[in-house]
Parts: structure tokens; sequence; C-alpha cells
């Protein structure tokens, strides 16, 4: 048996949760056991922009923030499970990291 631990990131919170319950769906289908969604901290990513495009005037400023959400599952699978894991279709703006480990 191994375990695999699942990382996924997004700015999309919506498309986020859905492949994270596709996710579990598949861990529960084959029976595999896991450890359900566990978030991270978000990071938030903030720009502070100059409104004015010329240097006079009082000095005014617009924040434009972008917010990264992440998420973790651990499932402890064998080959089978995995594979399944893998078919999940992952949109473009979702990125993934799985990293296994052999169980003790």
């Amino acid at each position: 048996m191994q375990t695999a631990r699942i990382k996924l990131a997004s700015a999309d919170y919506t498309k986020l949760t859905d492949i994270c319950g596709k996710i579990q769906e598949v861990a529960e289908r084959t029976g595999a056991k896991h450890s359900g969604t566990i978030p991270l901290p978000t990071k938030k990513l903030v720009i502070p922009t100059r409104k004015s495009p010329c240097g006079g005037g009082t000095e005014s400023y617009e924040k434009w923030q972008m917010r990264i959400h992440k998420r973790m599952i651990n499932i402890q699978a064998d080959e089978t499970t995995l594979r399944r894991i893998m078919r999940v279709e992952i949109p473009e703006n979702v990125h993934v990291e799985i990293e296994l480990k052999e169980a003790k």
C-alpha cells in the first residue's frame, strides 16, 4: 500500500471544490482510506496601483487582489485507485501535485 498526498491549488474556489469532491468519490468507490479535504492557508497576492496616470494631484491607489486557495487530500491506496484518480479531468487553472510515500 502507498500513501498519496494530493495538493491542489487554484484561484477559482468552485472548480477546486468540484475536483476535490471527484477525487473523494473515486476513493470511496474503490474503498480506499482517505482523510478528507484539508484546507490550507489561502495565499493573497495584493498589487497596489496608482489611479492617476499623470504625476499631479493627490496620490490615490487601487488595490488589486488575487487569492490562491489550497487543499490537501491524503489517500492510502493501491495502484488501481491511483490510476483512476489520475484519469479525473482537471481544468487548466487548477494546479495538482501528487506525492507518493510507502506505507509503514
